[in-house]
């Protein structure tokens, strides 16, 4: 899609949407290409799902690591005298 096509689309200026294709691009998630005096915007299948690799494995271990800490807490509870026992 052009920019104008995006921008129509979106509540934001065609100015932002053109910065953020910049960035979108550089990242190598999009390509674009001339048609006439328009850029025309594609996604990058393959960026985007090398992206959300990326994405899935920072989050699995994310969350793995706070399952981790959850119950070294629990575990350290259970293993802790109550303060009616210390009594």
């Amino acid at each position: 899609m052009a920019v104008g096509e995006l921008a129509a689309e979106l509540p934001v200026t065609r100015s932002a949407v053109s910065q953020h294709l910049k960035v979108l691009k550089d990242a190598g998630l999009v390509s674009e290409r001339a048609e006439g005096t328009r850029r025309i915007y594609r996604v990058n299948p393959a960026a985007v799902a090398a992206l959300r690799d990326q994405l899935d494995t920072f989050w699995r271990r994310a969350l793995a690591g706070y399952t981790e800490a959850v119950q070294q807490v629990v575990q350290q509870a259970d293993t802790e005298p109550s303060n009616e026992e210390r009594s």
